[in-house]
């Protein structure tokens, strides 16, 4: 029976739409702090290329002038416009110098035509990290000619003034792009994934409430993507699940009909017994001949009518572990199914037997008188198919498992037995059975966290393997 629960959308802020738009908007920003390092180094590049070209120019004009002599004046506008302290110009013959005052100390020593990409993003990062007024030598070969080199005395900060400006520009561009794109990204999935998740989970919620309404189900789209395949995949898992669950109706309504029916059944078949006992007790061979088979036939009734009833009202086995010996249970297993001798077991084999070569030490944790039941249900339906002998034995022991083989000298199982082996009323091997022998104690066993399967059948007989958890 399947209980209806209500289940509510989360917030906002706790929905996947949010963490949607979160997600994106970080990941936008690692990019642009990605592209930032590289980017503001770039900067402080080409700043640095620039000032070395201001100086150069500032510097042919000291070279143009006659004699290389110009006044004071003038050189004070020419550093002015280069804004630097002193500016040389390197040849191979001579030397160019352009000061009005002796440069102050340098302290940091920059060469365009040396340094590597990381190096120079290092370099950035660290021209705006110093404080205070540093001051910088910067030495840059020019593009006119490679064997001139400028030299040019400057302060660092108004270097670093103009890279942390770039920088706030930078992080104000990244935050726009970023608020932008993952609004554009957040609402391309919220169309595309998003909606259609939540038009499925609305779905689904108003399914679980009432999973038997027809009118309520997932909405199938034309969708041909991973959404469309789960909504039809949902859908007919939807419709399996009701026709499920119309069956299980109409197994309630089946067991409650056979549950009152079996009584005055139950009442009939004790009758026929009494008449049958009666019979049996006349003196005339003909009537005794006629009276133990009918007698057979009304026990099988009666068992059969039992069987379906407890199969039917069965919610599961509930179990109760105890520690117990293995090759106690089974002789006590074997013991009982020899008492076969009188009756039904009897007509069936002649002198059943149920050989245990379980060793002693053997030791499983489960319910005893519910694994009591596995190995009785497999040793009468072996008795009652027409093997004479059965043997319990242990095939493998590890650390985890225990795996339990019994093996009998039948016919074996024909094919179409195999086939619905472990099917309730299919399974069974021999007219007038029921088939839930073996259903009831491969469910009995998977409750214990094991398994009851076929090994091998054959002329020589059927082997089935039971596997147990081994307690240390």
């Amino acid at each position: 029976m399947i209980r209806s629960r209500k289940f509510a959308l989360p917030p906002f802020a706790r929905s996947l739409s949010a963490r949607l738009l979160v997600l994106t908007i970080f990941f936008v920003m690692l990019a642009e702090v990605l592209i930032y390092a590289p980017s503001v180094s770039n900067f402080r590049t080409n700043w640095l290329k620039d000032q070395a070209e201001s100086a150069h120019i500032a510097i042919l004009a000291l070279e143009a002038a006659p004699a290389e002599l110009i006044s004071e004046d003038l050189k004070a506008k020419l550093l002015s416009r280069a804004d630097a302290y002193a500016v040389v110009l390197n040849r191979a013959d001579r030397r160019l110098l352009l000061y009005t005052a002796p440069p102050p100390p340098v302290d940091v020593t920059v060469n365009l035509a040396d340094g590597s990409l990381f190096e120079d993003i290092a370099a950035a990062f660290a021209t705006m990290s110093r404080s205070g007024d540093p001051t910088l030598r910067l030495i840059s070969p020019t593009e006119e000619d490679p064997d001139l080199e400028v030299e040019v005395v400057l302060n660092e900060a108004h270097l670093r003034s103009d890279m942390i400006g770039y920088s706030r520009n930078i992080l104000l561009l990244s935050v726009v792009i970023s608020l932008i794109t993952g609004l554009l990204l957040y609402l391309s999935l919220q169309w595309l994934m998003v909606r259609p998740m939540r038009r499925i989970t609305d779905d689904i919620t108003r399914f679980s409430q009432d999973p038997k309404d027809p009118s309520v189900g997932v909405s199938l789209t034309r969708r041909t993507d991973e959404i469309g395949v789960a909504q039809s995949v949902l859908a007919e898992m939807q419709k399996d699940l009701r026709g499920a669950l119309r069956q299980q109706e109409h197994l309630a309504a089946l067991g409650s009909a056979v549950s009152k029916i079996n009584h005055d059944l139950r009442g009939i078949l004790s009758t026929a017994v009494l008449l049958s006992d009666r019979l049996s007790g006349v003196d005339n061979p003909e009537v005794k001949r006629i009276a133990t088979p009918l007698i057979q036939a009304i026990d099988r009734a009666i068992n059969l009518c039992t069987r379906t009833l407890n199969y039917a009202r069965d919610e599961g086995p509930e179990l109760t572990h105890t520690r117990f010996r293995l090759h106690d249970l089974i002789g006590e297993v074997a013991s009982d199914l020899a008492v076969l001798t009188d009756g039904e077991g009897a007509a069936a084999c002649s002198g059943p037997q149920m050989v245990n070569e379980v060793p002693g030490d053997a030791i499983v944790e489960a319910d005893r008188d519910q694994i009591y039941r596995v190995f009785a249900n497999l040793g009468r339906n072996a008795f009652e198919a027409g093997a004479r002998r059965v043997t319990i034995s242990v095939s493998m022991s590890d650390d985890v498992d225990l795996i339990v083989e019994t093996a009998d000298d039948g016919p074996g199982l024909a094919n179409a037995a195999r086939e619905s082996l472990f099917k309730p009323f299919k399974g069974s091997a021999r007219q007038g059975g029921t088939g839930l022998g073996l259903v009831i104690a491969q469910d009995v066993m998977k409750a214990h966290g094991g398994d009851l399967e076929l090994a091998e059948s054959g002329d020589d007989g059927t082997v089935f393997r039971l596997t147990f958890r081994v307690v240390g």
